[in-house]
């Protein structure tokens, strides 16, 4: 029919990328358009290999295709995605593209299990992801990833020892689990905590990555500090139970990172435990922690809410057994993943919308 590639570009250009508020011509995200007789094929790049809206935008092309061009042409779209970075290339951490804090005013709320799951649903959707136990005094990772008593290889690279991350479930992870005796307790003071992260983070090799979570442990601290310091956070999300007095504390660790000094955006709030499911009556909900705790934190601080996750036992069992519930193919799994294209989402809004972060500069 004799299309060019010009006019399928302006045929698309009147698709829009529901989060970013502009065309996929404009944004860059169409590739690779090809022209047949009876065929238009091209290539659409998502921000996130977990985003939800990808069937959303793949009909919407379609349609734009058939609308502005001709509705006998057959439409072949490949959907692919390069996640977008909220850095600048430095010495440290140069190949990972987005540092996420998870954090928690308190603890008890669910804060490892949350970044247990949300990184496998991520590396399940395509992504490159890593974890640092930065819950020095505490770590849960090396149990909710069944490795515990492993220990991580040390190699050298230009003179260098760099710790490599072990890798459980497709995910790179370190923690102090890993360095210490299993039954032994950390008994730190602060600044030997706030070194073992920077060690976690400048001496260990961590390669690409599309997104790096770091547990942190409860409250406000050294480590948090440290954290904002040394490297530039893409985001925070604070997780929190419905509880008063969980979300009493969730709300000063939103406030840390809000700080005109530290200025480190908020992702979302996710509330756990926001109700209670037994196994044999699924479709029941009991708020034993208080309803909507987390959501109407969200609100009254006008950040994004990412979503719920129910109180059930299978949760807990999955955690102690080291195999994160998100792998099962259960009700559960399924918050987990929509928590994830939540999280993926609000990273992506964030890296079009906000300028690149910058490591925090603070006098002592």
């Amino acid at each position: 029919m004799g299309y060019k590639v010009a006019e399928v570009l302006k045929a698309l250009s009147t698709v829009d990328d529901p989060d970013l508020k502009k065309d996929l011509v404009t944004l860059n995200m169409i590739k690779d358009v090809e022209v047949f007789s009876d065929t238009i094929k091209f290539t659409v790049v998502l921000t996130t290999p977990a985003c939800p809206l990808k069937e959303l935008i793949k009909n919407n092309c379609i349609e734009a295709v058939h609308k502005h061009l001709d509705e006998s042409l057959a439409v072949e779209i490949h959907m692919t995605s390069n996640v977008t970075s909220s850095r600048n290339e430095g010495p440290l951490l140069p190949g990972v593209k987005n540092i996420i804090a998870i954090s928690s005013g308190k603890g008890g709320v669910g804060k490892s299990t949350v970044t247990a799951n949300l990184a496998v649903a991520l590396k399940n959707a395509g992504a490159k992801v890593g974890i640092i136990d930065a819950d020095i005094y505490g770590p849960s990772i090396p149990t909710m990833f069944n490795c515990e008593g492993e220990q991580p290889e040390v190699k050298q690279v230009d003179g260098k020892n760099l710790i490599v991350p072990l890798e459980q479930y497709g995910v790179k992870l370190i923690s102090i689990g890993f360095l210490t005796p299993t039954d032994n307790a950390v008994v730190w003071r602060g600044p030997m905590a706030s070194s073992a992260l920077k060690q976690f983070i400048g001496d260990t090799e961590w390669g690409e990555l599309d997104y790096l979570l770091i547990d942190l442990p409860p409250g406000t601290s050294d480590i948090h500090l440290t954290l904002v310091q040394t490297v530039p956070v893409t985001g925070a999300v604070v997780v929190t139970t419905p509880q008063k007095v969980a979300i009493a504390d969730a709300r000063k660790g939103l406030s840390m990172f809000k700080q005109p000094q530290i200025n480190v955006p908020i992702l979302g709030v996710i509330e756990n435990m926001a109700y209670f499911t037994p196994a044999e009556l699924p479709n029941n909900k009991y708020y034993i922690f208080g309803q909507d705790g987390g959501l109407n934190l969200s609100e009254k601080h006008d950040v994004p809410f990412l979503g719920q996750i129910p109180l059930v036992q299978s949760i807990r069992e999955s955690g102690d057994s080291g195999l994160p519930v998100v792998m099962k193919d259960d009700i559960t799994a399924g918050s987990f993943n929509d928590l994830a294209e939540a999280l993926a989402r609000q990273v992506a809004i964030r890296n079009a919308s906000i300028e690149k972060t910058t490591k925090v500069e603070m006098n002592a």
